[in-house]
């Protein structure tokens, strides 16, 4: 069975997703998946082309006939999500209660699958990938995450993959939890900011209470040596351990703008920085 690594961050901007990319070049055998469904961006950097195309659908919305609605009013007055204006449904409004539904007497309305997002099963050259787009304002993006880790585990399985790679979502909210429930092991990539420590802090909360495995690699560690030792002396406190200081580097962003994994585009100190730090999350994993 592949083992799953989910890379995490607290915060968005601490270079979660260059990580990502970067550990699936170096891996030969992986699935990876984008789970942060509300503003992907892993696609910008591996170029997925797209084989497999599905709706996501959760809950359910209204729809009116109007051939049969007499616009008796009875629907929009009731209705306390204010999701009926001219008797014709809101769909962002919709909650799907299916009230109106009910107290509609000629049985104009119908509930019908409410379509939230796309996902996709892509081809990259690294390998095959799960991904999705969810709608604006939609929610549930906890359960479309689980579809794609899900998904992402029957193609490992039959792909024979040794590796799931998941680059989670920003917070730590319901897609976060969603993400790393089962995991085997939580790459926590933090920065020496205020923001990032407490992020941090948040971000180990979750592990262990979930009871995961965490390690974490500190980017940009010389932009604040104290803030820097502070992450140092509370990971201890903690019994996580830091695999990887990384400094401060505009390879991140050049890469980023040129569409290419940071390790793709520097043959520098960085790569090798980033290469050994695949090597210890390996060597960790194989006790997990």
């Amino acid at each position: 069975m592949a083992k799953e690594i989910v890379i995490l961050s607290g915060k968005g901007g601490t270079g979660k997703t260059s990580l990502v990319s970067s550990f699936a070049s170096i891996v030969e055998n992986a699935v990876l998946v984008d789970c942060d469904v509300d503003a992907a961006d892993l696609h910008l950097l591996v170029h997925p082309e797209i084989q497999v195309e599905q709706p996501f659908i959760y809950g359910q919305t209204a729809v009116i006939d109007p051939q049969v609605c007499n616009r008796c009013g009875r629907c929009q007055d009731l209705c306390r999500f204010n999701a009926i204006g001219n008797f014709r449904i809101d769909t962002s409004r919709c909650e799907g209660c299916a009230l109106c539904f009910m107290v509609c007497p000629l049985q104009a309305i119908q509930m019908e699958p409410k379509i939230c997002g796309r996902w996709f099963l892509s081809d990259t050259r690294y390998g095959p990938m799960l991904h999705a787009r969810l709608d604006t304002g939609a929610g549930n993006s906890g359960k479309l995450v689980s579809l794609l880790r899900q998904t992402a585990r029957e193609v490992a399985r039959k792909a024979d993959c040794e590796f799931i790679l998941v680059d989670g979502p920003p917070g730590i909210g319901c897609p976060v939890i969603s993400s790393l429930t089962g995991a085997d092991l939580v790459i926590i990539i933090t920065e020496p900011t205020l923001s990032g420590i407490h992020d941090l802090g948040r971000v180990i909360g979750i592990c262990k209470h979930f009871e995961i495995p965490s390690l974490v690699c500190l980017n940009k560690c010389d932009i604040n040596p104290g803030n820097s030792q502070q992450i140092e002396d509370y990971c201890r406190n903690q019994g996580i351990k830091i695999i990887s200081y990384l400094p401060f580097s505009d390879v991140f962003t050049e890469a980023q703008l040129n569409g290419v994994p940071p390790i793709e585009y520097t043959d520098g100190n960085l790569r090798e920085l980033i290469r050994n730090t695949w090597v210890k999350i390996t060597k960790h994993i194989e006790k997990v």
